[in-house]
C-alpha cells in the first residue's frame, strides 16, 4: 500500500503580493519531496511509460501520476463556488476526470505553480479531451480568498476551472474527506501570514477513485500533457 505523502506548501521567505505569473519551485523542495516519495513507496515500480524518470517511485497503469493504492474515492462535500452557489463535488463532477487541489491565492509559488502547470498541460489537448476533465481548487485561506478574488485569480490560468470556498469548518472536513492533514497558519509579521497546506493534485478518473496523485515538484506541464488524455480512458487493472 503506498501512503497519502504529506508535502505541504511551506514558504521560505516572507508572502510576495499575488501574481498570476508562477515562480520556480525551489530545488531544495524537490528534493525534500522525492526523498518523501521514494521512502512511501512500497510497492514495485511500475514503468509508465510517460516521459519522465520516475527513479523508482511507482506509477499508476499507463500515467506518470504517483500511484495511490489503494484508490481513494471521491468525496462528497459542498462548499460554495464563485457564483456563490452550492457546489457538490460528487454531483457536479460526475462523468468527468476531476483534478482536486487545496491551495490559496496569495501562495508565493508552489499553488500557481501547480495551476500553471495544469492549464499549459490542458492546452495541448483536444477540445474532445478538454471537455471530460473538471479542475477543482479549493482555498485553503477563505479569510482572503472571497469568490471574486477566487474567480479573478483562477481566470489566469482557466476561465475554466472551478473555485470553491467556506467556513474554516468545512474546509478543514474537506480536506480530513480526502486524507490530508488540515491547512495551518503561519504568521509572518506585521499582520501578513502564510498559509502551510498540503500540496498535491488528486485525480479522480471516471469510475469516481483517486488511482493516481501529483505532487508539488512531479506534476510539470509534460506530465499533464501526458496524463491528461490518458485520465480520460484509464481503467483500472
Amino acid at each position: 500500500m503506498t501512503a497519502m505523502i504529506s508535502l505541504r506548501s511551506r514558504p521560505t521567505s516572507p508572502e510576495q503580493p499575488r501574481s498570476p505569473i508562477p515562480k520556480a519551485i525551489p530545488l531544495a523542495l524537490v528534493a525534500v519531496g522525492v526523498v518523501a516519495l521514494v521512502a512511501a513507496a512500497v510497492l514495485v515500480f511500475r514503468p509508465s511509460g510517460g516521459s519522465s524518470d520516475s527513479g523508482g517511485v511507482p506509477h499508476a497503469k499507463g500515467l506518470d501520476g504517483i500511484l495511490q493504492d489503494p484508490a481513494l474515492p471521491k468525496p462528497n462535500f459542498t462548499l460554495t463556488d464563485t457564483e456563490g452557489q452550492p457546489f457538490n463535488l460528487q454531483t457536479q463532477t460526475a462523468g468527468y476526470v476531476t483534478l482536486l487541489y487545496f491551495g490559496y491565492t496569495h501562495c508565493p509559488d508552489i499553488c500557481p505553480t501547480q495551476m500553471a502547470n495544469i492549464a499549459l498541460g490542458l492546452k495541448h489537448e483536444s477540445a474532445s479531451v478538454r471537455s471530460h476533465i473538471k479542475m477543482v481548487f479549493v482555498t485553503t485561506d477563505p479569510h482572503r480568498d472571497t469568490p471574486q478574488v477566487l474567480r479573478q485569480w483562477l481566470d489566469n490560468f482557466d476561465p475554466s476551472f472551478i473555485g470553491l470556498t467556506g467556513t474554516d469548518q468545512q474546509i478543514t472536513a474537506a480536506e480530513a474527506s480526502v486524507g490530508m492533514p488540515p491547512a495551518e497558519v503561519e504568521p509572518l509579521g506585521n499582520g501578513n501570514y502564510s498559509v502551510d497546506h498540503a500540496a498535491w493534485v488528486l485525480a479522480f478518473t471516471l469510475d469516481n477513485q483517486a488511482h493516481a496523485i501529483y505532487p508539488s515538484g512531479f506534476d510539470t506541464a509534460a506530465v499533464w500533457a501526458h496524463d491528461l488524455s490518458r485520465l480520460v480512458t484509464w481503467r483500472a487493472s
